[in-house]
């Protein structure tokens, strides 16, 4: 899968990805954000793994191209370690929804907030 195209929509901070096998994902900024693929979030374990709060309002600033198999996403929060490869994407959009869910059970279990 490879997208054909990745369109920002700086209003309402999304991006939204169409793949050359037809699916079409959006995501919210603060979704890529908290599950950035960086180091810096998921640790270099899964023990390692951050909960990022308080990105509600994240968006998203530029993409960076990075050769012909991902993508830097650079935040306005400043954060631009992660690299989104086309695979890393395509399983994030199918698994949005338990991704997402996942990260609201972890914020509460954790007393973090999303603002």
């Amino acid at each position: 899968m490879e997208p054909t195209e990745l369109a920002v929509n700086r209003a309402d901070r999304t991006l939204t990805v169409t793949f050359d096998t037809g699916a079409v994902y959006t995501f919210t900024a603060e979704f890529l954000r908290v599950n950035s693929p960086s180091a810096e979030v998921q640790g270099h374990s899964p023990e390692q793994k951050q909960t990022v709060a308080g990105k509600k309002t994240v968006g998203i600033r530029d993409l960076e191209a990075v050769g012909h198999y991902a993508v830097k996403i650079i935040f306005d929060d400043g954060h631009d370690t992660g690299l989104y490869t086309w695979e890393t994407l395509a399983d994030y959009g199918q698994r949005q929804e338990s991704l997402w869910a996942t990260y609201l059970a972890e914020l509460a279990v954790k007393g973090l907030k999303r603002e």
